[in-house]
C-alpha cells in the first residue's frame, strides 16, 4: 500500500511546480503506472495541484504559454 498524505494539498499551497512533479513521479514509481481508486485520486489532485502551481509561476515569471 502507498502511503498517502490523509487530505490533499489546498490549491494555494507554496509547493512549487518542481515538488509537486517530484510527488507525481513517486506515486507513479510506486504503483508501477497504474492508478486505480485512492491512488487514482491522489494523482488526478496532484496533476490539477501542478497545473495550477505551474501557470501561477509561469504568470508570476512573465511567461505566458498560448492555450
Amino acid at each position: 500500500m502507498i502511503d498517502m498524505p490523509a487530505t490533499p494539498s489546498s490549491p494555494g499551497s507554496a509547493r512549487s511546480a518542481a515538488v509537486v512533479n517530484d510527488e507525481i513521479r513517486e506515486l507513479l514509481a510506486a504503483t508501477g503506472g497504474w492508478l486505480y481508486g485512492q491512488t487514482r485520486d491522489r494523482y488526478e489532485v496532484l496533476v490539477a495541484e501542478w497545473a495550477a502551481v505551474s501557470r501561477t509561476e509561469s504568470l508570476r515569471d512573465g511567461i505566458v504559454e498560448a492555450a
